[in-house]
C-alpha cells in the first residue's frame, strides 16, 4: 500500500502595522489539515510588541521562523517582497501568503492543492468572507470570469488566499530579485503577482469557494470593496493618481517578459474604453472604470507622472 505524504507549503506571513488579532491567524493556520507546512513571519520594525510576541510564541513551535528583526518596511507589500527574497523555497511544494489577521477554515490549505493538483494550477486565489466586529459576515466575489487585460487592471482577490506552485513561485522570487529596486515601489504585492503569472501564461485559478474569514477592521490597508466608505476611499486613491500610476508600474515591470507588449493599446484611451470589459472581471467594476474613463477622472495621460 502506497501511503501519500501530504504536501509540504512554506506559509509567507507579514506582520505589519499592529498584532492585535495575530494568535488566532496563526492557531487557524496550524490548524490546517492533511498539509505539512512551515510558517515564516517577517516582522516590520515597530514597538507594539509584536516581535518579542512572536519570537516566545515560535519557541513554543518548532515550524514557525522567525526572519531577522530591525528593519521598517513601511508597507505589506515590502515585507512580503523581503519574505519571497529571503525564504529559501527548495524542499516544499507550495508556496502561501497569510496576513496578520484572519481566519483560515481547516481545509483551506488542502481544498487549494487539490484543485490545483487536479487541474494543472500554477495560482490559486479565491473568494472570501469579510466579517467585522460585529460577527457580520459578507461575501467578497473574486472568482467572475478572467478577462484579457484583468491583470493590469486589479488582482486577483486578496492576497491572504494566494497559494503558489513552488516552481512557478521561484521564476516570481527570481524576477522580483532582479529587479528588486523598481518592484519594490509597487504598494500592490498580490496584484504584481498575479499580473506576472498571467504575463507568464501561467494557469490562475480563482476558486468560488471561501475558505477563510477576512476580517475587516480600521486599520486594513485596503479592506473588502463593500459599502460607501469603501468607494470613497478608492476615489479618493483613484483622485490621487494612485490607482493610475499602480497601473503604469506594473505594467512597465513587465513589459520586457514576453512578446506581447501591450503599452501601447494600454495607454490608448479609445482603446480602453472599446475593450472595457475586458479590462476588470466583475461587469460592475468594468462599467465603473468605463465611466471613470470618460468623465476623465482617469486620466491616461497622467499615468506615470
Amino acid at each position: 500500500m502506497i501511503i501519500k505524504k501530504h504536501p509540504k507549503i512554506a506559509i509567507l506571513m507579514a506582520v505589519y502595522n499592529g498584532m492585535l488579532f495575530i494568535e488566532d491567524q496563526i492557531n487557524s493556520i496550524l490548524a490546517q489539515k492533511n498539509v505539512q507546512l512551515d510558517i515564516y513571519i517577517s516582522v516590520d520594525k515597530s514597538n507594539d510588541g509584536s516581535y518579542e510576541w512572536c519570537k516566545n510564541f515560535s519557541k513554543k513551535n518548532t515550524n514557525i521562523q522567525i526572519l531577522p528583526y530591525g528593519k521598517r518596511y513601511g508597507s505589506s507589500s515590502s515585507n512580503f517582497f523581503r519574505l519571497f527574497c529571503d525564504v529559501e523555497f527548495e524542499g516544499y511544494d507550495f508556496i502561501s501568503l497569510a496576513d496578520q489577521d484572519d481566519i483560515w477554515l481547516s481545509n483551506k490549505l488542502n481544498h487549494a492543492v487539490t484543485v490545483m493538483r487536479n487541474n494543472s494550477i500554477k495560482g490559486f486565489s479565491s473568494d472570501v468572507l469579510t466579517f467585522d466586529k460585529n460577527g457580520k459576515q459578507t461575501l467578497i466575489k473574486k472568482s467572475f470570469n478572467q478577462k484579457k487585460y484583468d491583470y493590469y487592471f486589479e488582482s486577483a482577490g486578496p492576497g491572504c488566499t494566494y497559494v503558489l506552485n513552488v516552481i512557478s513561485a521561484q521564476k516570481f522570487k527570481s524576477f522580483l530579485i532582479s529587479n528588486f529596486s523598481k518592484l519594490n515601489k509597487i504598494n500592490n504585492h498580490d496584484w504584481l503577482i498575479y499580473a506576472f503569472f498571467r504575463k507568464k501564461e501561467m494557469k490562475w485559478h480563482i476558486d468560488s469557494k471561501p475558505m477563510m474569514r477576512y476580517r475587516n477592521h480600521g486599520s486594513n490597508l485596503m479592506g473588502p470593496n463593500i459599502g460607501l466608505a469603501a468607494l470613497l476611499k478608492r476615489l479618493n486613491l483613484i483622485n490621487t493618481n494612485w490607482y493610475s500610476n499602480e497601473v503604469y508600474l506594473i505594467l512597465s515591470c513587465l513589459s520586457s517578459l514576453s512578446p506581447k507588449d501591450h503599452s501601447k493599446i494600454i495607454f490608448d484611451k479609445v482603446f480602453l474604453v472599446k475593450n472595457f470589459l475586458q479590462l476588470r472581471r466583475s461587469p460592475k467594476e468594468a462599467y465603473f472604470l468605463l465611466f471613470m474613463l470618460l468623465t476623465n477622472i482617469i486620466k491616461i495621460n497622467r499615468i506615470g507622472s
